[in-house]
């Protein structure tokens, strides 16, 4: 029969765990951010934090579990249990942090007992021995009953105990940090507590009529070691449930509320939580406590079968193996602290940075050409070069010389390579390669020259204009036969002849200064009225 129980407890035990696996989920936490959840006392350090004058962001407001359980409560001491009866408890838990809390618990336990092995030794025991003739070692090793005349009967200890105690525990979440993944939905943890133990216990030592039980014939003929089943058996038809007698107890020696003696105890706890929402979860644990006594079971000294006199003496204890619902109570607080991983912010900071104070980034520029070092590609370009995007000088017709250098600015490929100052020389035309040509008769032969176009009243040189300049002073070099003459068509207004002037001595003085043409080679001129008031002609002319 008691392995049937064994087997539907066990059953019931696997079907709680694996319902409760099913409802695991993670835990995502709570951002570090919200304020609403910092105590006041607290504000000042989030303050600092959030301006980033502390490091560590101030701990939240975390909410208070209530609790309520129940399961298999057994008494291990002197006298064997019976199976596992039922034991209740209710508790409050307060994390103190992410790894330690503490929870104060009141746990009622209803314990049972009953040996399946007769005894004698109980000629000092209250409950027994008004009712049965114990045996009594003498000094010679003879065995005598305690009362003259009486045969000696053995007794079965048995008991019915209602334990209650009240302990303050210190629990530790054993993985609650974790470095490869969120928190998630299940929570291990163990822990110790001390408190204060109350009990009454009573035996059953006679029938309903008042008489003492006849045990007699109970374990005759049968060696209760290897028929327990059937001793067990006899004792149930025999007994009943009465448990009118009290158990042996101090007698006022120890403390007492009532009719309960007081002890102290201390507990061992180990045990699992398994998430169900923000605010339930369902828990699976072990207590274990020992009591600083011994009469938990009514029985002072555990002894062999009668006519052994081997006693000894220890303290009792009790098991409570339980499963409960917790429930977080609490409004502007995040979930208790052992269910969060301290570890969520640091982790989230540094893959999605979004309160790193990062210095303002300096972007140095050494050669002023205003692409930063980083991305320069020539960083020491000489001042007042133009570049492109990568910070390299520009060179528009690619001869090697930058155009800040180069003296003509567009050398055609077939002109180069170049001198330093960027001039090419170009090749005679096939058609005159193997003519031999008199060049002071032949006169001047440049050819076509570009005109220069001026915008409204202004008289400097843009960069087309150069660059067309930079075409007439190549082909005066390659033309030493030939001198140009530079003709402005002013109105008949001094205003623009003036203007006129300054167009013709600038596109003079570039050809000089900048692409070195001789003076006595450029002839200037404005004609009032000959053409386009913006417009400047070049024509070639022999010397």
């Amino acid at each position: 029969m008691k392995s049937k129980k064994y087997k539907l407890w066990f059953l019931a035990l696997f079907t709680v765990v694996s319902l409760s696996s099913l409802a695991q989920k993670e835990t995502g936490g709570y951002s570090i951010y919200d304020s609403s959840v910092i105590s006041p006392k607290g504000m000042a350090q989030q303050n600092e934090f959030m301006n980033n004058t502390y490091d560590f962001p101030a701990k939240p407001r975390n909410q208070m579990e209530v609790g309520i359980s129940g399961g298999a409560y057994t008494i291990s001491g002197d006298v064997r249990a019976k199976f596992p009866t039922l034991g209740g408890a209710i508790h409050i838990r307060k994390a103190l942090g992410y790894l330690f809390s503490l929870r104060l618990q009141y746990l009622y336990g209803n314990g049972k007992g009953l040996n399946y092995i007769p005894s004698g030794n109980f000629a000092k025991n209250s409950a027994w021995a008004p009712y049965y003739s114990a045996p009594v070692r003498q000094l010679s090793g003879q065995v005598t009953p305690s009362k003259p005349g009486v045969t000696p009967v053995p007794v079965f200890y048995n008991y019915k105990a209602k334990v209650q105690d009240l302990s303050l525990q210190g629990l530790f979440t054993i993985n609650n940090v974790r470095f490869h993944r969120q928190k998630s939905g299940f929570l291990i943890y163990a822990g110790a507590g001390i408190g204060g133990t109350i009990y009454h216990t009573m035996v059953n030592a006679l029938d309903a009529s008042g008489r003492p039980y006849n045990f007699s014939g109970i374990a005759s003929g049968t060696d209760p070691y290897k028929n327990r089943k059937d001793v067990l058996d006899k004792l149930k038809n025999l007994m009943d449930d009465t448990y009118e007698t009290e158990a042996e107890s101090h007698n006022g020696r120890r403390p007492e509320i009532g009719k309960n003696t007081l002890k102290p105890s201390g507990t061992l706890i180990a045990g699992m939580a398994f998430k169900l929402s923000k605010r339930i979860n369902l828990a699976i644990e072990d207590r274990f406590t020992i009591v600083k006594d011994d009469l938990l079971d009514g029985q002072q000294w555990q002894e062999a079968p009668i006519g052994d006199a081997t006693l000894t003496s220890d303290y009792d204890a009790y098991n409570y193996a339980s499963v409960g619902l917790n429930f977080n109570l609490g409004s502007k607080s995040v979930e208790p602290l052992y269910w969060l991983n301290p570890l969520d912010y640091a982790y989230s900071e540094l893959n999605n940075p979004k309160h790193m104070k990062l210095p303002k980034p300096i972007l140095d520029d050494t050669d002023g050409d205003g692409v930063i070092d980083q991305l320069d590609r020539e960083p020491n370009t000489p001042a007042g070069c133009p570049v492109d995007s990568h910070g390299v000088t520009k060179d528009t017709d690619g001869d090697g010389v930058p155009d800040c250098k180069d003296k003509q600015l567009i050398t055609p490929t077939e002109c180069q390579p170049v001198d330093a100052d960027g001039v090419g020389k170009c090749p005679d035309p096939e058609c005159c390669k193997n003519r031999m040509v008199d060049s002071a008769a032949m006169g001047c032969t440049i050819g076509d020259l570009p005109s220069i176009s001026f915008r409204g009243n202004t008289s400097g040189l843009i960069s087309d204009a150069k660059a067309m300049l930079a075409t007439v002073a190549s082909k005066l070099k390659s033309s030493a036969n030939c001198n140009i003459t530079v003709t402005g068509y002013p109105a008949a207004s001094k205003a623009s002849q003036a203007l006129c002037n300054k167009r013709v001595d600038a596109i003079k003085a570039y050809l000089m200064e900048k692409e070195g043409i001789s003076a006595d080679r450029i002839t200037t001129n404005c004609e009032v009225g000959g053409g386009d008031a913006n417009t400047v002609d070049i024509k070639g002319a022999s010397k």
